[in-house]
């Protein structure tokens, strides 16, 4: 695949740590294991949210540490461990792998095991001791999202990286770097509302980029809202304040527009509203009560209740409140 083809995402992927977006402690100290007073690490646990680099770095640092000699296979291995999330991959592919000697000239292998934290509760203890038994050869990388779904005797075993959610003022310059090297137009408006709608994954923010760059060559606020599926923050408000205002039909009226202009779940609107209640200007009070109405009718629809009823509910219950 030659690199226009590419995914931007993975066209845009940092080769070595220094030019990781974010995480800059991080950074320093796994730039440690790979400085001139000898190359060596520990067992290494990286745990964050979705698109903070986790995968990124773990490659990084492989890179980094071996340069030439990185061959997918031979010095690292790299498994999914929600597509072979089995006892039996652990005794077979893992092992196999942590077994066999190193090739002249590295000190030892590396094992990239990504969500980690999808593995069974067998394959865990198979893992454990395949840690144990071959530090020698090989060090261990688990990649997870949530770290108390690793058992306590593997986080034990290896030294724990917490990832962080990326700023706003790095996403942004990432976000303008693609930009500039595609050639394509992005308004302020369009930049803001991506940074609304990605929380933090710089992985989604790129994607939606791409995505809203082959609609057009100017991006703009309301492109970046449709292509995501998101509504635009205003509009929430719109129907919240009209809902606390006890106009009832107007903020009826307003619900069945965005079903019908976004078609999204009742349970993405009710997100979104949770959202939003943070900037309303309403009393403390109010917010925590809004937020126990939300609750109750996110549990209603996930246990099957049917969206339209339960949304114009939740409607109701709000335009009764005591503000």
């Amino acid at each position: 695949m030659s690199l226009n083809q590419q995914p931007w995402v993975e066209k845009y992927r940092p080769r070595h740590l220094k030019d990781v977006v974010g995480q800059k402690e991080i950074i320093k100290r796994l730039q440690v294991f790979t400085g001139p007073s000898g190359k060596s690490m520990p067992h290494l646990m990286f745990a964050g949210p979705a698109g903070t680099g986790k995968t990124t770095c773990a490659l990084a640092l492989i890179r980094d540490m071996f340069g030439s000699k990185m061959k997918r296979n031979a010095t690292y291995l790299e498994l999914n461990a929600s597509d072979a999330r089995g006892i039996g991959v652990i005794r077979t592919d893992v092992k196999d792998f942590a077994k066999t000697q190193p090739p002249e000239g590295v000190p030892f292998k590396i094992l990239v095991l990504d969500e980690a934290d999808s593995t069974t509760a067998d394959a865990q203890q198979a893992l454990r001791r395949t840690m144990e038994n071959y530090t020698h050869n090989c060090r261990f990388i688990l990649i997870c999202n949530y770290s108390n779904k690793i058992i306590l005797p593997i986080q034990s075993r290896t030294s724990m990286f917490r990832f962080s959610p990326l700023s706003k003022e790095e996403i942004v310059g990432r976000i303008n770097y693609i930009a500039s090297n595609e050639k394509i137009q992005i308004e302020p408006e369009a930049i803001e509302a991506l940074i609304y709608v990605v929380n933090g994954d710089l992985r989604r923010a790129v994607n939606y980029l791409q995505a809203a760059a082959s609609l057009g060559e100017k991006i703009t606020e309301e492109l970046v809202y449709r292509i995501t599926g998101k509504i635009n923050p205003q509009e929430i408000q719109h129907l919240l304040k009209a809902a606390l205002s006890r106009e009832f039909m107007i903020a009826k009226r307003k619900l069945d527009t965005l079903f019908k202009q976004y078609g999204l779940s009742g349970r993405n609107i009710i997100k979104q509203c949770h959202q939003e209640i943070f900037n309303l200007d309403i009393s403390e009070r109010a917010k925590v009560d809004i937020l126990k109405i939300l609750a109750e009718f996110e549990f209603r629809l996930s246990q099957g209740a049917t969206e339209e009823i339960q949304l114009n509910a939740m409607l109701a219950k709000l335009a009764i409140m005591d503000l």
